[in-house]
């Protein structure tokens, strides 16, 4: 995840349209008046191989009493606050004014790196853009929006500071502690770092954004990221909040490991389900971080009773590992990096071909596939080419006679054969000069 650009300027410089082209599809409403985006509005886009957030803010009228432009003056200050790098856009067809030279000013106070983008320029000469140098944001960058020309040169000027955000984390271990708001997610991080180093409060929704902390433990070196609480679709209401979730999801998609924090008061929920279904969907070793288990009332049946409540809802992911802690006492928190070390080893676990040749053939030898339509599956060979999660490829006469029930026949045949503890598993079955995935 490389960071966030802002757009921002006054009202109808063309900032929604430059925010469509760069995301690539059409999202803020576009119309020749003021005042249309009045919400901050986020977007995932992609310029030469790197992904980053754009947003879109609504026109910026600094000495304006009037309560809308306020508001938009809010949203506004919030995007240039968490905004790695800002575009400021001004509009080339007309002479700049005090709102310009207001918002230049403000924007040089962030001392955030700004680039000036001069839009609706259709021909470019020199004389075009000569004023605009007054603005002291350095070299103007000419581009018409409308037309999608010059906004490469623009891209190309943003991704050497979004670049200098990102953390030299090659050689950690990215670790992405997710689960619900208030589930007791910083207060995890806080007590595994030992220091108080996301803020922690009783208030759902404290952590607005993903927090990268690297630090080393027993030698090994870590990356731990905080992130905001992921709710439900419809209770996200405040666009920072849909970003923060936009930027929990991109957390687990760069993670190495997910620690999925879970309030055992609460039990396992319906969003905690589909928590766990995203980390599953994309290959990713886990670890159930069962929390706040100092305030349960408990007997020698307790834990079992939790497991056959995961065990029922997580059938899934039935590979899941599980560890109960208490973050806010630090009860068996010492236990969670040694989890998080053992489902990453099994996550790189490789199977030599003759083993796992001899293991898949007898299981197919045990347990033959049934005929569908006449025919029956047939194994010839099988290979891992991949770890993270383990993949297994698998070369047959038919993919299509492989039954979803015998692809998980052989899948268990691996778990029982080898430690794949807290990984999903992959399995790809391949027919005569054909390729397909299951």
């Amino acid at each position: 995840m490389s960071g966030l650009v802002a757009i921002v300027g006054r009202p109808n410089v063309g900032k929604s349209t430059l925010f469509n082209k760069i995301a690539g599809r059409k999202i803020s409403i576009t119309e020749n008046r003021p005042g249309v985006t009045r919400d901050r509005i986020y977007a995932l886009a992609n310029w030469r191989d790197k992904n980053f957030y754009i947003v879109d803010t609504g026109g910026i009228e600094l000495k304006s009493e009037d309560n809308m432009w306020k508001e938009i003056l809010i949203q506004a200050d919030i995007a240039i606050d968490m905004a790695q790098v800002i575009i400021l856009l001004v509009d080339g067809r007309q002479e700049l004014t005090a709102t310009d030279y207001d918002v230049a000013h403000k924007l040089r106070r962030s001392k955030k790196p700004v680039l000036l983008a001069v839009n609706k320029i259709d021909t470019f000469s020199e004389d075009k853009i000569f004023d605009f140098y007054s603005l002291g944001l350095g070299t103007p960058y000419a581009i018409s929006a409308e037309h999608s020309q010059g906004i490469g040169d623009l891209l190309d000027a943003t991704m050497p500071y979004l670049e200098a955000e990102k953390l030299d984390d090659t050689e950690s271990l990215k670790i992405a502690v997710v689960g619900k708001p208030n589930a007791g997610k910083s207060s995890l991080v806080n007590r595994i770092l030992g220091t108080e180093r996301s803020i922690v409060t009783d208030i759902a929704g404290t952590t607005r954004d993903a927090i990268d902390t690297p630090f080393t433990h027993n030698g090994n070196k870590y990356l731990l990221i905080d992130t905001a609480g992921i709710r439900r679709k419809r209770s996200v209401y405040d666009n920072i909040e849909y970003y923060s979730v936009l930027r929990a999801l991109e957390a687990i998609r760069r993670a190495d490991v997910c620690l999925a924090v879970i309030d055992s008061e609460q039990g396992i929920t319906e969003q905690d389900v589909k928590i766990l279904g995203y980390i599953h969907e994309q290959g990713k070793p886990s670890v159930i971080v069962m929390n706040k288990w100092d305030l349960i009332a408990k007997d020698t049946h307790t834990i079992n009773q939790f497991e056959a409540q995961l065990h029922e809802n997580l059938k899934f992911m039935d590979y899941y590992q599980s560890t109960y802690i208490s973050a806010k006492t630090g009860q068996r928190t010492e236990k969670v990096l040694h989890f998080v070390q053992e489902v990453y080893k099994n996550a790189n676990f490789r199977v030599t071909t003759g083993t796992l040749n001899d293991l898949i053939l007898s299981a197919v030898r045990a347990n033959e596939p049934p005929a569908t339509g006449g025919k029956r599956l047939k194994v010839y060979y099988a290979s891992q080419p991949a770890v993270c999660p383990p993949t297994f490829v698998l070369s047959c006469n038919d993919e299509a006679l492989m039954h979803f029930s015998y692809r998980r026949y052989l899948e268990n045949i691996l778990r029982r054969s080898f430690n794949f503890k807290g990984t999903p598993i992959k399995i790809i079955v391949r027919g005569r000069g054909e390729n397909s995935m299951l």
